[in-house]
């Protein structure tokens, strides 16, 4: 069984293009900025610990947060299944497909078929759209392909994987089954709310403060390091490449932004889009940084990084301070 129509060629982001074949499917179009700026999906965390061979630099929400908050503010129905029976874990998925529903999941892509980085992320998101006796058709980022499939085994194994980011054999679906909240209503709501968590974090890894402990702790990383030349390289390239659009998300908040400004009249908008058009580059240059320390094994090449991730912490901190003065809904 497979649905047609769908359209297969992927995003930029794994969350974000799952959720662009969900809505499109519902007749909900919005490119993949607006999908990741309306699930409130900009943040930071410092990831370090004994368990990790290396620290880990993000600039997202938590696995599926995007989704649930994108829906919430639309107003549009998100069903989710999660179960430890793989059995009942595919006839949750087969009965939407067979019903015409494309479905949203949760899986550790290490096992997926057509992956060629063999590392262990379950916090990754495929749409499918349909299956045969062997194989299921899924939609990936247009990095890894867009359109592709993977052996139904490979996929039951990667739904079912235990460990960081995992989720119990997690599906959804979406629906629309009442009008939209408007757009420019949404909008207001959504950087309301992303701004607040980034400027007050439970955590000091977390948000503009996590930032500034970044700049404090890369000035340790070839030490911390067992192989700098492989470690510092690998974290630039998951800033730049893993499926962050760039800049580790900050492109894609920049063109949020920039879209809302469009939509939206309102001052703190138009200021933090100018303050994300400087940040943007910035964390790129902090990559190169990166690749750089760990070629050469320069100190001062880390130095030069922790000095630009201390200028994107005051930049970051200013821009989410310009967000939270966006006025509310009146409806």
């Amino acid at each position: 069984m497979i649905i047609e129509g769908i359209a297969a060629v992927g995003g930029e982001h794994c969350e974000t293009s799952t959720l662009d074949v969900l809505l499109r499917h519902a007749g909900v179009e919005l490119s993949e900025p607006m999908l990741f700026g309306l699930g409130g999906g900009l943040g930071f965390v410092y990831w370090d610990g004994k368990n990790l061979p290396f620290p880990f630099l993000g600039g997202r929400s938590k696995p599926v947060e995007i989704t649930r908050k994108l829906t919430d503010r639309l107003g549009l129905s998100l069903r989710v299944k999660e179960t430890t029976s793989a059995r009942t874990a595919w006839r949750n998925v087969a009965e939407e497909i067979d019903a015409g529903v494309p479905v949203g999941l949760q899986l550790d892509s290490y096992h997926l078929e057509y992956f060629t980085s063999k590392v262990h992320f379950g916090g990754h998101f495929v749409a499918l759209y349909g299956y045969d006796d062997e194989r299921a058709f899924l939609v990936d980022t247009a990095q890894q392909g867009g359109s592709v499939s993977t052996s139904l085994e490979s996929l039951e194994r990667a739904r079912g994987e235990k460990g960081p980011m995992t989720a119990k054999n997690r599906s959804f679906t979406i629906g629309v089954d009442a009008p939209l909240v408007p757009l420019a209503d949404a909008i207001r709501a959504a950087v309301l709310a992303n701004a607040a968590e980034f400027l007050d974090p439970p955590i000091a890894n977390l948000g503009y403060r996590g930032i500034g402990k970044a700049a404090v702790q890369v000035r340790k990383w070839l030490e911390r390091s067992g192989d700098p030349a492989r470690d510092l390289p690998q974290a630039a390239m998951l800033m730049e490449r893993a499926g962050t659009g760039g800049a580790l998300f900050r492109r894609i908040y920049r063109d949020f932004l920039g879209e809302c400004t469009a939509l939206v009249d309102d001052a703190g908008l138009r200021t933090a889009y100018e303050k994300y058009r400087e940040i943007a580059p910035l964390w790129t240059e902090v990559a190169g940084l990166l690749t750089r320390a760990g070629e050469t094994g320069e100190v001062g090449q880390l130095n030069d990084a922790s000095a630009l991730l201390s200028e994107l912490a005051r930049l970051e901190q200013e821009a989410m301070t310009a967000l939270a003065t966006v006025q509310p809904s009146r409806s």
